[in-house]
């Protein structure tokens, strides 16, 4: 951790120099708590199975300007078909301006972290890194030290998106590369809103490693969706957390798929500060060769008459590793909570590794809660039975792999991404080499 915390000493005025003084201004007490706290490694609780300090070990090199050659568009336009949404893009965590922007409706905000520091300063500084600093650690605060820039989604009160919003976060560059990303959506009292985001690499042939910090904020009766999605080679590093408060009847969705990754690392933390308030939190992975995918969630319910539900799913093979470690915590005043986690596992071959570990903590005693976990392999009678009416083995495992995977999927409320998703899923356990910017 050191050669970091030396780099920040005596880079500080390269890393200030592009980024605004309201961005910078909270750098010296992210630097005091990387200090103090250090990356996350194997010793910390919940890091069992993935040491943070270990993979940032390496001495990666920094972005600090926005001078890439490289226009989205042409190496990754993403382009979903049926699906009309506003897109935008980030190159290595800098927003990427366009001359034809999409026009958004009157009030909305969509654009770069420096950019909404200036025009906003207010709502920056209410909003920006206060769920980072007191419940984000180490990883959070290095983060913060960083970061250079980010993406913003400001929907004020009463507006409503009628179209997604897409974003596509692209890791360019040849080299060994790390970046650190950084998302602050806000949705005012009555506003909705879709944000789907695509991950993706344009070089294989580095290691490229991305932090990555999300705060969502959703306030009275507005209604957000939140679909994250990677495409990456075996050699990126994703570690990433993402914090929701919501506000009194309030619904947030939130789903994550991974497609293609190295090491993923995703933490999620929803608390529910009003009553009524409903999130749902859905996860499914695909992975094989070495790939790890570490999942850790947690729901707060800090109120009474609020309702989660939680549903991971994954499917892994070769040599693959999957984790999951899930809490849904019930604190004494939330009474009448409804609270649901499952997890569902599938391991196709034998060297594949699947741990897993659902917790309930509960505090009131009036409320509806329940957990579960499976893991297991394919059905070998429902195996049989598509055999014996003449569907081939390769066939057979392939739809009892999709079918497993149908009730995560079906939930997803953007019908032409939905339909894209099932696609891409189908491609995946085909073989093919496919992502949603290329399958058209």
């Amino acid at each position: 951790m050191t050669q970091y915390t030396d780099f920040f000493q005596k880079h500080r005025t390269e890393i200030d120099k592009r980024c605004t003084p309201l961005l910078n201004a909270y750098r010296e007490k992210a630097y005091e708590t990387l200090q103090q706290q250090g990356l996350p490694s194997f010793e910390s609780e919940n890091y069992r199975h993935t040491d943070i300090a270990q993979l940032l070990s390496p001495d990666f090199g920094f972005y600090l300007t926005d001078a890439i050659a490289l226009q989205p568009r042409k190496v990754s336009p993403c382009f979903i078909s049926n699906m009309s949404a506003y897109s935008f893009f980030t190159v290595n965590a800098w927003f990427y301006r366009e001359n034809n922007a999409p026009e958004l409706p009157k009030g909305v905000f969509v654009g770069s972290l420096n950019d909404f520091s200036k025009q906003y300063p207010e709502k920056f500084t209410q909003y920006y890194n206060r769920q980072a600093e007191e419940k984000g650690k180490g990883l959070a605060a290095f983060n913060t030290l960083f970061v250079q820039d980010g993406f913003v989604l400001y929907v004020p009160e009463n507006v409503r998106l009628e179209k997604p919003v897409q974003l596509t976060q692209i890791g360019g560059g040849q080299i060994n590369s790390l970046i650190n990303r950084r998302l602050l959506v806000i949705l005012e009292q009555n506003a909705q809103a879709q944000l789907l985001i695509c991950d993706h690499t344009t070089d294989d042939s580095a290691v490229f490693a991305a932090t990555q910090n999300a705060e969502i904020y959703v306030a009275e009766n507005a209604v957000f969706d939140l679909y994250e999605l990677e495409e990456t080679s075996g050699k990126t590093i994703r570690l990433a957390n993402c914090w929701v408060e919501q506000a009194r009847s309030s619904q947030a969705n939130i789903y994550n798929i991974t497609l293609g990754n190295g090491q993923t690392r995703n933490n999620y933390q929803i608390d529910l500060k009003g009553e009524h308030a409903e999130a749902h939190l859905y996860g499914m992975a695909i992975s094989d060769n070495r790939q790890k995918i570490d999942n850790f969630t947690k729901i707060n319910h800090l109120v009474p008459n609020c309702r989660s539900n939680e549903l991971f799913k994954y499917v892994l093979d070769d040599e693959a590793t999957g984790i999951f470690s899930g809490s849904i915590v019930v604190s004494p005043d939330a009474q009448k909570t409804e609270a649901y986690q499952n997890n569902r596992n599938l391991l196709s071959g034998n060297d594949c590794r699947m741990y897993s570990k659902p917790q309930l903590e509960i505090y009131a005693d009036d409320v509806k809660c329940s957990h579960g976990m499976t893991t297991g392999q394919l059905d070998e009678t429902a195996l049989f039975y598509m055999r014996s009416r003449g569907i081939p083995k390769n066939e057979a495992v392939l739809l009892l792999k999709y079918a497993f995977t149908a009730d995560v999927l079906q939930g997803v409320r953007i019908e032409s991404l939905r339909d894209r998703l099932k696609l891409l899923v189908e491609k995946r356990f085909r073989g093919e080499l496919a992502t949603c910017r290329n399958c058209i």
